[in-house]
């Protein structure tokens, strides 16, 4: 029977390799017109915990910008500028973890798009290979814009708590549109482990990360930040066009 199956695979593996590329191609282009019902991740949550899910997809212009750039400011302060992989972060990362106990990552807001969207959450080196294979495509066919709306509504929040809207009427009972800088900076500060961190009655790490997101924010030049990079990239690298004249956000 082994043997059957390794001629039929020499015989056919680049006819498998098409399907298989141009399956996940589609399936990357088919999320850049349509929101994720579910993603793999929601899934494998759903199997280990109690609970209902609480997950409602919403567009760029009902998220606030306040946690948008808190989100980049924490997370991926070169998401405008890099191709997927942020070289720089990755270097910086290995110094500090050979000093200290505790490991950084690297990964860009694009690699944990394709993480969360498209893979399931364990972590294994064949799924790291296929987290940069999507992260490829994702910054091939998506913008900069979608990517960040993207990571805003799919990432982990709290326990089946999954994206931004369905975070700030957990938490605060109003719409993602209405977070202020500190509801911002609060959901921000739990992402690194969102099962375990609390936005209310914060310990001491997620108390501090917090302050430092602000303070992240206020030094990328805070409401204004969305706006400079919509006139310092050029349209095809990001498309915030809509934050132009936007210039009366409330922190």
């Amino acid at each position: 029977m082994l043997n059957k199956v390794t001629s039929w695979f020499k015989t056919y593996y680049k006819d498998v390799a098409v399907v298989l590329i141009t399956f996940s191609v589609a399936w990357v282009l088919i999320y850049k017109f349509f929101n994720p019902p579910l993603t793999l991740t929601m899934l494998t949550r759903l199997t280990i915990d109690q609970g209902s899910l609480e997950y409602g997809f919403v567009n760029t212009n009902q998220i606030s910008p306040l946690i948008k750039v808190c989100a980049m400011a924490s997370e991926d302060q070169n998401l405008p500028f890099h191709s997927g992989m942020d070289f720089e972060a990755i270097q910086k990362a290995i110094h500090v973890n050979k000093k200290g106990k505790k490991v950084f990552g690297a990964s860009t807001i694009t690699q944990q798009v394709a993480k969360n969207v498209f893979l399931f959450p364990q972590r294994s080196y064949i799924r790291k290979v296929l987290e940069l294979y999507f992260t490829l495509w994702i910054e091939t066919l998506w913008s900069k814009d979608k990517i960040l709306e993207m990571y805003l509504n799919v990432a982990e929040m709290g326990t089946l708590v999954f994206g931004v809207e369905a975070a700030a009427q957990k938490y605060y009972s109003k719409p993602a549109t209405k977070l202020n800088l500190r509801e911002s900076a609060s959901i921000i500060a739990i992402l690194p482990n969102p099962r375990n961190y609390k936005i209310k009655n914060p310990g001491s790490y997620v108390a501090s990360r917090q302050s430092e997101i602000q303070s992240l924010f206020r030094s990328l030049d805070g409401n204004f930040y969305l706006r400079e990079l919509y006139v310092k990239s050029e349209n095809s690298l990001y498309d915030f066009s809509k934050y132009k004249k936007n210039r009366n956000v409330r922190e």
